[in-house]
């Protein structure tokens, strides 16, 4: 059962964690040096406390959370701050509405040899530097059963606070691999036996007409870019397919994480 501690001042040690949670710029270079990232939200801390492949550091909570989180909170062991609104407020430079935070240990990256499937499907992004589009991406990789979501080094980090909460807690259970700079993570994937679905506004290919069959019984990736820019020439040229998502006469182009929803519940039929 994890310890439940009354905390009224700020500066308690249990609460360290989460100073400044404001200031983007700050908490990634210290959530980084510092080996953890934070959760917020009760229902990602639901979904947290339920893997117990992660392991926790600390929790931060209201009294009110605390008591809906207590069956949850009877198999960990790490400590809880239990503080009002105007003690978290002060800690992290905003009001907490939601009333739950957890420091959680990073872990290394998995090989991708160890992520890629032997069937099914996985989820590559490059550049998609936007935290809630990102963590949109999780949460549609969960809902269409993708093994594993592959972020090159110029997406953004999604283990930030906002991705994870938007994602509601699905960045901690699909798991996450990093990949190359692409072309050359793609390259890398094809050496795997992935086949590369490229998408992109551009294709002369309906994503309609892509038969999940004709793709064959291995892996598939679906490759997706930046809001705006889309893909990287690089990467739609080093892609095994380009397609497009049909759309009504005026719209160009769709949501990133929508689009990957819909080519994602197109290729796991």
């Amino acid at each position: 059962m994890a310890e439940l501690v009354e905390v009224t001042d700020p500066t308690h040690p249990l609460l360290a964690d989460f100073v400044a949670l404001v200031d983007p710029a700050t908490r990634r270079q210290v959530e980084r040096r510092g080996g953890y990232f934070v959760v917020e939200g009760v229902l990602a801390i639901e979904r947290l406390l339920g893997l117990p492949r992660w392991s926790v550091r600390s929790l931060a909570l209201l009294p009110k959370v605390a008591e809906r989180l207590a069956p949850a909170l009877a198999g960990c062991a790490a400590p809880v701050a239990v503080a009002e609104a105007d003690v978290l407020r002060e800690v992290v430079g905003f009001d907490i509405h939601r009333g739950a935070l957890a420091s959680v240990a990073r872990t290394a990256p998995r090989p991708l040899a160890e992520l890629v499937p032997s069937t099914g499907l996985v989820l590559v992004a490059e550049g998609v530097n936007d935290h809630e589009n990102l963590g949109a991406l999780y949460r549609n990789a969960a809902a269409f059963g993708v093994a594993a979501v592959l972020i090159d080094p110029t997406s953004a980090d999604p283990f930030y606070r906002r991705s994870v909460r938007v994602s509601l807690g699905n960045v901690l259970a699909v798991p996450t691999g990093a990949l190359p700079a692409l072309p050359g993570g793609l390259h890398e994937l094809h050496a795997l036996g992935v086949t590369t679905v490229a998408l992109t506004p551009r294709a002369d290919v309906d994503l309609r007409d892509l038969d999940r069959r004709a793709l064959g019984g291995g892996p598939v990736a679906v490759v997706v870019g930046a809001e705006g820019p889309g893909l990287t020439g690089a990467a739609l040229a080093a892609a095994h397919h380009r397609v497009s998502i049909p759309m009504a006469s005026g719209v160009d182009s769709l949501n990133v994480s929508t689009a990957a929803a819909v080519a994602l519940h197109h290729l796991s039929g």
